[in-house]
């Protein structure tokens, strides 16, 4: 008997076990289809579950599958939330909607990437593509030596990345990498020219969902930072609100609560942040997001396998059993295969759900 049965192998069957969920429950589903299929043909959608009246005045948004392969874990939590009748009493009671996300970018979910099908990191797309897009200069000087030509990367390669991190620290270098770059669409973090699929289908659910709202929550599912296990809670406000914002975090969900703005979180501050996409479409709501980033393996092995995976994709033509280890280390790094750190994660993500119902039980004034 499988001791965790809402964790699923593949984004097919893992969007079957959604929509049973949401059936077991008699809930709506809304299916936004995306214009590709999966890998064995499948339909890829995302899955918008409503649990609450229409026109709520407080809600809360759990979502899964920003970076496509997350959604393993992700959709497993809101597969979970769904099956906690307390959990879902608790929220009626209260009378907070709750709005469910499955699946942000399924095509990445479907195909074991994170990215979406134009090699876009998602939570680097919501920028203002009419204005002039930032420029990482600092991305721009290692590109080559992150994802090089050939893999494993050559002695010299390697020595190149191990200089600049002895000259900039890992601080300084994990900014480079990872707050998202728009110059190279074949590297990692890119953030696209132009809004995705998702991005625009994701805007237009919260203006229909969000704006009679008077206050949001959101919880943001993710996985492959920080130490095994352990979620950490990462605050990203509206901007000019981040103190008052911050403080209600903390309130809700306890001091613990990280700001990637105040440097003290498992994340560098990133361009481009798909949270903050709420303040915009929802600007009569106080809102407060998080994301709750459930640690996998070591820091340096996640890059590691990022930039293998990348090249990988920059390299289709890979003899099939390289490809396949890297596909696997890939999959580990962002969805350990053990019953002990499901039972881990699981239990913090309830936790979390439940102090969002509390504390958007509360008076904005408390």
């Amino acid at each position: 008997m499988n001791a965790h049965p809402h964790f699923s192998p593949t984004y097919a069957v893992a969007r079957a076990r959604f929509l049973a969920a949401a059936q077991r429950c008699d809930l709506d589903v809304a299916s936004h289809l995306h214009p590709l299929i999966g890998p064995q043909g499948e339909t890829l959608a995302l899955d918008v579950v409503r649990d609450g009246p229409r026109r709520a005045e407080r809600l809360l948004i759990v979502s899964s599958g920003c970076h496509g392969i997350e959604g393993h874990v992700g959709s497993a939590l809101q597969i979970a939330l769904l099956h906690d009748s307390d959990w879902r009493a608790s929220a009626r009671e209260a009378g907070i909607a709750v709005l469910y996300l499955h699946a942000l970018n399924p095509h990445g979910f479907a195909w074991g990437r994170r990215t979406t099908q134009e090699n876009v990191d998602l939570n680097r797309n919501f920028n203002d593509f009419a204005q002039p897009l930032p420029r990482n200069s600092a991305y721009d000087e290692m590109a080559g030596l992150l994802v090089p030509h050939r893999w494993p990367p050559s002695e010299a390669v390697e020595a190149a990345l191990g200089q600049l991190l002895a000259q900039r620290g890992w601080a300084e270098m994990q900014q480079a990498i990872s707050c998202g770059q728009h110059e190279h669409p074949e590297g990692l973090f890119y953030g696209g020219r132009n809004p995705t699929w998702s991005q625009v289908t994701l805007r237009q659910l919260l203006r229909d969902h969000g704006r009679h709202c008077a206050r949001l929550g959101w919880i943001d599912l993710h996985s492959g930072l920080g130490p095994c296990g352990v979620g950490e809670r990462i605050f990203e406000g509206r901007w000019g609100d981040e103190t008052e914002g911050l403080r209600r975090a903390r309130a809700w969900w306890g001091d613990e609560v990280t700001s990637i703005d105040d440097g003290d979180s498992v994340s560098s501050a990133v361009s481009g942040q798909m949270l903050r996409s709420l303040y915009a479409e929802c600007p009569q709501a106080e809102c407060t997001g998080i994301t709750l980033e459930l640690g996998t393996v070591p820091l340096m092995q996640v890059i590691t396998a990022l930039r293998a995976e990348q090249w990988l994709e920059n390299h289709p033509e890979t003899p099939a059993p390289a490809a396949a280890e890297i596909r696997q280390q890939f999959r580990a790094a962002f969805y350990p295969d053990s019953d002990a750190w499901k039972q881990q994660v699981l239990a913090q993500a309830l936790d979390v759900a439940r102090q969002a119902v509390a504390g958007l039980r509360t008076d904005s004034a408390c």
